[in-house]
């Protein structure tokens, strides 16, 4: 094996940019969303939101352009991240998706269903990060992931022009909180062969 290849297989490469928003850094969130953009998965490419805020009456919903691989996420990645995402009764709502911005100064992401216009933007960006967790050093967690984090300290939801409540907070502005928000690109996840 050349040197530098982790050992470990590969079971999605893409982004995952999120918002977490809360009202103070150590209150509970009033926003959690987790939206990945896929280029390689073993339902294929895609885009899916998951996403529960006050804007949805805290309901969890998922929006995406690929509901099989929305559906892989539930059963394979988001239930061990925030369990009610993992719900397979939820419907998949089809929708569009785009972005556009420039992260030296903010990003947008655009959802687009029947029903829904949703954006997402960060911006007061921090210094960018390389995590790397290998398989099974999480608790309750067995993948390990590569991703350049890119810390938001502002991030704002809108749903039909109505704003999310609360707020993001650096994490290591206030060690501990959830309520955080980050462009997470590179993304690529791994399991134990």
């Amino acid at each position: 094996m050349p040197s530098g290849v982790d050992p470990n297989r590969v079971i999605l490469t893409g982004e995952n940019p999120y918002i977490r928003l809360a009202l103070s850094p150590d209150g509970p969130l009033t926003t959690r969303t987790s939206l990945w953009k896929v280029i390689l998965s073993p339902a294929g490419p895609g885009n899916a939101l998951f996403i529960v805020s006050e804007l949805t009456d805290d309901e969890p919903r998922i929006y995406s352009d690929n509901i099989a691989m929305a559906r892989w996420f539930q059963r394979n990645i988001v239930n061990y991240q925030f369990a009610p995402f993992g719900d397979e009764s939820l419907d998949v709502i089809e929708a569009e998706f785009g972005e556009h911005g420039d992260v030296r100064s903010f990003w947008t992401e655009n959802i687009q269903s029947g029903e829904d216009d949703i954006t997402m933007t960060w911006y007061d960006f921090g210094e960018p990060e390389m995590i790397n967790p290998p398989p099974n050093s999480r608790p309750g967690r067995p993948h390990g992931v590569y991703a350049c984090m890119i810390p938001s300290a502002g991030a704002r939801l809108t749903i039909n022009d109505e704003a999310a409540q609360g707020r993001c907070y650096m994490g290591g502005d206030h060690p501990g909180t959830e309520a955080v928000s980050s462009l997470a690109f590179s993304e690529t996840w791994l399991v134990e062969r």
